[in-house]
């Protein structure tokens, strides 16, 4: 072994590295890949079945004199957000809120290494490790490197082609690093993370490993007698799993992402002469079977090589040599016991049993260099079949973000980590979804109000033009924090709404006309389209004549008002000088209807606003409906002005997003005879770049609505779900109605399951478009909570510090915050 003093180069295995090919003293030339996987807890037991299938096809393609090195990295890394300067006050406490979160960074690289013919086997006894021989006349010939690179796209576009995998070809410079980057070889050298500065470590091999101040362990899988007795693609996750529900994971993902320290997986596969194994197996047979009758081992042992013999002859399965390993080493938090502590939990969980290295470390660590693969000693690995080997790769990545800038922030469920989700414009580039419309589900405290808080929040960030339709205050704190209008019924402040104004950038156009006829026609009749062909014409043209009287009389301020007194003192005589009569259209019923509306009527103040006029301009818009939801005359009208706004600016709007978010209000909405106006949202939204979301808690809802169930769920290519554990007996009714995947059900399930005890967050479930679905956490910060809460005791407290702050919403709730972080106050 290497002397202490000595050269890290005399001893170092490789020769050169080359247009990204590694070249080892030893003749074996490699190529590496980085390689995406699939996101953790997104896999459905089937997807693990074509994930191991494709594992297995590709590594058969492989030529014989091949190593395959798979080689995983699990760094501790903390969480630092990027600022800017237009982040707002909530964007900046979310990310002082997630500042330095620590979390598990992997990445995969897989290494293929052709060994040239008639290369030494490796043993404990000559590995390179102990010689300094550099053998003459190493070079990367033409016929070897075009065979090799055939081999190696042929295993790409397998591992490709399944739609799970991403490969990418490591560069030279990746390899070898530059000045100011760290190559893979340093990265596994030094056990570094390539975001560290590059500085050298003394290597200390002797028996153990020793890398500066670091003393990693390594724990192999590599004697049959340690190993499970029974492997596969996956395994039940017991902490998102209930008796009605079985939530898969990989078969070794315990040793990935589920291993909470640093730590590399290496697991090797040695792709032998299959014709020189079965003849040696059989002669080990005939051996054993000579000497079976004085030992019952030996019996044993000769009907196990029988049996992996037969199962190689019938099912035409291939041998390999597979060696697994982890090196695991912590930090100043984390001692080496507690590290054994965990390695030892996380490979128990396959039921295998860890081997810690103490001899043979420093070998087994030295294989692990890059380039250097085919140098593990053969005494350190097991004969068994592809099949079963590939069930020991690590198969699952963390959640990746979306590339899109537009977006909202969600935690990734093992700890948390912001990530970047875009739940509209990139899954429609992608062809993932065909609308942007959304439907919530989720049951009374199961944080619904938390995640669409945080959506609008988000769409309001990037832009987009909302209009929010409540029956619980549930937006009032963000409402106020954005400027918004906030639309509500009190007896001293009933709510009110002026259609007849029109803004500097609005028009008189056929759909404002169109808007406006309906609603004199629902405050004249019963049922708007209660009327006859005259009646239609009348109306049309009182509507015309009224704006042009305005034109000549600009002191005429335009409202419900004037326009009742148009029709008294103007359009009354042009009936009666035309001799329209009574049944073409009855001017006086028409008053009489559309009397209380008017001054000193009933209902004189809602169409008779002269403040919050400029809708058109306005980004955020709530109609809090609570107090009116059940009024026979006051609730159609005002759904039909909501309607009508909305509708103005999706059709207006060129180019800006526009979102209509209707909560449980929509049960009143359609029993109001609103039903087509819901119909014709969720079919022609899309068409103007913008979306619609329903938001409901209560399954019977569902079941009972023909309008949520056709027209709703059919148009929403995104559905969004909360904790349905109190509806698990009975939620195959819901996985039916939804169109739910087997995985998606898995995932839905899984909700709050496994939650972290010293965070306060609740967890949600996405799908867009039936193929692509995440459960995400919605951890907020203080101040978002404070703002999203439906807390009345909370808001009420909050409305005090901005009054106290003098209006200054962000003042008021920097105080609050900071009263609730000195224990000045507690919520």
């Amino acid at each position: 072994m290497a002397k202490k003093g000595e050269k890290l180069g005399k001893r170092w295995p490789l020769y050169s590295v080359e247009d990204g090919f590694i070249l080892s003293k030893k003749g074996d030339v490699t190529f590496g890949f980085q390689v995406d996987l699939p996101e953790i807890f997104t896999l459905s037991t089937e997807d693990y079945k074509n994930i191991h299938s494709s594992w297995t096809k590709a590594i058969k393609s492989l030529p014989e004199q091949t190593v395959v090195h798979k080689q995983d990295w699990f760094l501790a890394e903390n969480y630092y957000p990027e600022p800017r300067e237009a982040d707002s006050y909530l964007q900046k406490a979310y990310k002082n809120h997630f500042y330095e979160r620590p979390y598990l960074d992997h990445t995969c690289f897989l290494y293929i290494t052709h060994k040239p013919k008639n290369r030494a086997k490796v043993n404990s006894g000559n590995s390179n490790l102990f010689s300094k021989t550099l053998p003459p006349d190493i070079s990367l010939k033409k016929a070897v490197k075009d065979q090799f690179i055939d081999d190696l796209k042929q295993m790409q576009e397998i591992l490709e082609s399944s739609g799970h995998f991403k490969l990418r070809g490591l560069s030279s410079d990746e390899i070898c690093g530059t000045d100011k980057t760290i190559g893979t070889l340093e990265q596994y050298v030094f056990l570094k993370s390539p975001n560290q500065n590059p500085l050298l470590d003394d290597i200390i091999l002797n028996g153990s490993v020793q890398i500066g101040d670091n003393k990693p362990e390594i724990y192999s899988l590599a004697d049959l007698e340690h190993l499970p007795e029974f492997t596969g693609p996956r395994i039940t996750y017991d902490e998102y799993s209930s008796d009605k529900n079985k939530f898969s994971i990989g078969f070794a993902t315990t040793l990935g992402l589920l291993l909470d320290c640093n730590h590399v997986y290496n697991q090797y596969l040695y792709i032998d002469d299959q014709k020189k194994i079965v003849r040696d197996l059989e002669r080990k047979v005939n051996s054993l079977h000579s000497f079976s009758e004085g030992s019952r081992y030996n019996a044993i042992t000769r009907d196990s090589v029988n049996e992996y013999l037969n199962e190689y002859t019938t099912e035409h399965q291939r041998p390999v040599r597979a060696h697994f390993n982890l090196i695991a080493w912590g930090n100043d938090l984390m001692d080496n016991q507690e590290i054994r502590n965990k390695v030892s939990s996380a490979i128990s969980k396959i039921e295998a049993t860890p081997k810690i290295e103490s001899v043979a470390a420093g070998q087994l660590y030295w294989a692990g260099i890059p380039g250097n693969e085919a140098e593990l000693p053969l005494n350190d690995t097991f004969l068994t079949f592809v099949d079963q080997a590939v069930c020991f790769f690590n198969n699952e990545t963390n959640y990746r973000s979306s590339k899109s800038p537009l977006g909202l922030k969600l935690g990734e469920r093992i700890s948390g980590k912001p990530v970047h989700i875009d739940l509209s414009d990139e899954p429609w580039r992608k062809g993932i979804i065909n609308n942007r419309n959304k439907f919530v589900l989720g049951p009374s405290g199961s944080g619904k109000s938390f995640i669409m808080n945080k959506i609008m929040s988000s769409y309001y960030d990037d832009g987009a033009h909302i209009v929010l339709i409540d029956v619980g205050d549930s937006y009032q704190g963000l409402c106020k924090k954005v400027g918004g209008h906030y639309f509500t019924y009190q007896e001293d402040d009933p709510i009110q709404f002026n259609p007849f104004y029109i803004s500097e950038n609005d028009n008189m156009d056929t759909e404002k006309k169109e808007s406006l006829k309906a609603l004199l026609l629902s405050l004249w009749k019963k049922d708007a389209g209660d009327h006859t062909r005259s009646e239609y014409v009348g109306l049309s043209n009182s509507l015309r004549m009224y704006y042009e009287y305005l034109e000549q009389n600009s002191e005429v301020f335009p409202c419900f008002n004037s326009y009742y007194e148009f029709i008294v003192n103007n359009y009354k005589a042009y009936l009666e000088k035309e001799k329209v009569r009574d049944k073409e259209f009855d001017i006086k019923n028409y008053l009489y209807n559309l009397e209380p509306y008017y001054k000193g009527g009933e209902f004189d103040y809602l169409l008779n606003a002269t403040q919050n006029l400029n809708i058109m301009d306005q980004r955020f818009i709530v109609f809090e409906l609570d107090n009116i939801k059940d009024h026979p005359i006051l609730f159609p009208v005002v759904t039909l002005m909501i309607m009508e706004i909305f509708i103005n600016k999706m059709r207006k709007l060129k180019g800006l997003k526009k979102i209509i978010a209707i909560e449980e209000a929509w049960k009143a909405i359609a029993k109001e005879g609103m039903a087509e106006y819901i119909k014709y949202l969720f079919k022609t939204v899309r068409k103007f770049n913008g979306e619609a979301i329903v938001v409901t808690q209560e399954v019977e809802d569902i079941l009972s609505s023909p309008i949520v169930k056709n027209a709703i769920i059919n148009n929403s290519d995104c559905k969004i779900l909360l904790d349905q554990s109190k509806f698990e007996n009975k939620f195959q009714e819901i996985e039916a109605l939804l169109g739910l995947t087997n995985k998606e059900t898995q995932q839905v399930l899984s909700i709050n399951k496994n939650n972290d005890p010293t965070k306060k967050y609740r967890e949600v479930f996405i799908s867009l478009g039936g193929t692509y679905s995440r459960v995400y956490r919605t951890e907020v910060s203080l101040e978002e909570y404070l703002t999203f809460t439906t807390e009345k005791t909370e808001k009420v407290k909050l409305f005090e510090f901005i009054n106290d702050a003098g209006g200054d919403y962000d003042l008021g709730l920097k105080n609050m915050a900071r009263a609730i972080r000195s224990k000045e106050l507690n919520l």
